[in-house]
C-alpha cells in the first residue's frame, strides 16, 4: 500500500470516484464519506457516495446525504458505477467484509483503491493507497489531513466543517475520551473559524430522536442490564422481541453501550443485540482492558483498543452464556 501523499499531486485531475463505508454507517463514517465528496467535487470529479445498508434518520441532516446511493436498493446501479470508477475511496473500515453484502463487489472492483482508517489491523494488501493510523480520534480527523495537508485546507467550506465536526464528536464521545488529542483541538478551532456552528450539529446528533427511544433505554436499563462487579462487568443483551415493542430502528441503539461505564468501578460494558441474521456485539473499556483484542479473540470482531465490535451466529442466549464464561478468563485483568 503506497502512502496517501502520493494521490496528492492526482488530485486536480478529474476521474470517477466511488467512496463507500461500513454497513449501517455513524456520524464518522457518513461525516467522512460526505466530507470527502463535498471536498473532490471541487476539482470536477464526478463523484458517488455508496453506503452498504440504511443509515440512521439522524444523519439525513448532513448536506449530501440526499445523494448517497443505499447499495441494497441500488444493486444494479452500484455494480454499474463500481465498473466504471477510476478511484475507489473506502473509509472507516479497513476489510471487506465490513461492507456486508457490498463486500464480493469491492474485492472485485478492479479500479484503484484508497483507504483512509484508524481501526486496527488494517487488511492493506488490497489497497494500492492509504493510510492506517490507530492514534487518530476518527476517520473524520484523517479527512481534515488529508484535505490540510494536501494542501487545500482552503476549500473547506460549511458543508465539510459540519459533516467532519460531526464525526469527531461522535466518534470522541464529546471530547471526552483520550482520542481527543491536542490536534483534534486544534482541528475544531479552524472549522469554527470557517463557520461551524457547533451547538446546531450537537442538536442534530444527539437531540433528534423520537419518544419511543427514550422509554425504550429506560426499558432496557431497568430490565436487560446485568451488572457483575466481581468482575467488574455490565452486560445489556436486547432481544428481537424488545426491538419490535418499542418499534426500534436502525441508529436508535447508538451510544447505548457507553450507559453502564457510568457506573463508579465498572470497567468494561457489552451489548448484544438479537438481529435477523446474526447477534451483533460491541464493546466498550476503561483504562487498560483491551476490548479489540477481547472481541477479535471470541466474538469475530475487533476495533479499537477501548472500543469493539463483534458478532456471534448462535441464539441470544447462547452467545450470552458464552460471554458470561469466557469473561472469567480476564477476571483478573478486569479487577486491577
Amino acid at each position: 500500500m503506497k502512502q496517501i501523499q502520493e494521490l496528492y499531486p492526482q488530485l486536480a485531475t478529474p476521474r470517477k470516484v466511488v467512496i463507500t463505508t461500513h454497513q449501517k454507517p455513524d456520524a464518522d463514517a457518513m461525516g467522512s464519506s460526505l466530507a470527502l465528496y463535498h471536498f473532490l467535487s471541487q476539482f470536477g470529479h464526478e463523484i458517488t457516495v455508496i453506503s452498504p445498508t440504511n443509515w440512521a434518520g439522524w444523519l439525513n441532516w448532513m448536506p449530501g446525504v440526499d445523494t448517497v446511493v443505499d447499495y441494497e436498493l441500488n444493486k444494479e446501479k452500484t455494480a454499474g458505477l463500481l465498473a466504471e470508477a477510476d478511484w475507489l475511496f473506502c473509509l472507516d473500515f479497513n476489510i471487506f467484509h465490513r461492507t456486508k453484502n457490498l463486500a464480493p463487489l469491492l474485492a472485485a472492483a478492479t479500479c484503484t483503491k484508497i483507504l483512509i482508517d484508524h481501526h486496527q489491523e488494517p487488511d492493506s494488501v488490497n489497497f494500492q493507497y492509504g493510510i492506517s493510523d490507530t492514534a487518530k480520534s476518527s476517520t473524520c480527523e484523517m479527512i481534515f489531513d488529508f484535505i490540510s495537508n494536501s494542501g487545500n485546507e482552503d476549500k473547506i467550506d460549511i458543508r465539510i466543517a459540519d459533516c467532519l465536526y460531526a464525526g469527531v464528536m461522535a466518534d470522541t464521545g464529546s471530547f471526552r475520551f483520550p482520542s481527543a488529542h491536542a490536534g483534534v483541538h486544534r482541528m475544531v478551532a479552524v472549522l469554527k473559524e470557517k463557520g461551524l456552528q457547533h451547538t446546531k450539529v450537537h442538536e442534530n446528533i444527539y437531540d433528534n430522536f423520537l419518544e419511543n427511544r427514550l422509554r425504550f433505554i429506560g426499558h432496557i436499563l431497568m430490565n436487560r442490564m446485568d451488572v457483575n462487579y466481581e468482575y467488574n462487568t455490565a452486560l445489556i443483551s436486547i432481544s428481537k422481541k424488545d426491538l419490535l415493542r418499542y418499534h426500534i430502528r436502525t441508529g436508535d441503539t447508538e451510544g447505548l453501550v457507553n450507559y453502564p461505564l457510568s457506573i463508579q468501578g465498572i470497567k468494561m460494558a457489552a451489548l448484544v443485540i438479537d438481529r435477523d441474521e446474526e447477534r451483533k456485539w460491541s464493546f466498550r473499556s476503561k483504562g487498560d482492558f483491551d476490548v479489540n483484542t477481547f472481541a477479535r479473540k471470541h466474538f469475530e470482531g475487533g476495533g479499537h483498543y477501548n472500543a469493539a465490535g463483534g458478532r456471534s451466529s448462535e441464539s441470544l442466549d447462547d452467545t450470552v452464556s458464552n460471554f458470561k464464561k469466557v469473561i472469567k478468563e480476564y477476571k483478573t485483568e478486569l479487577q486491577s
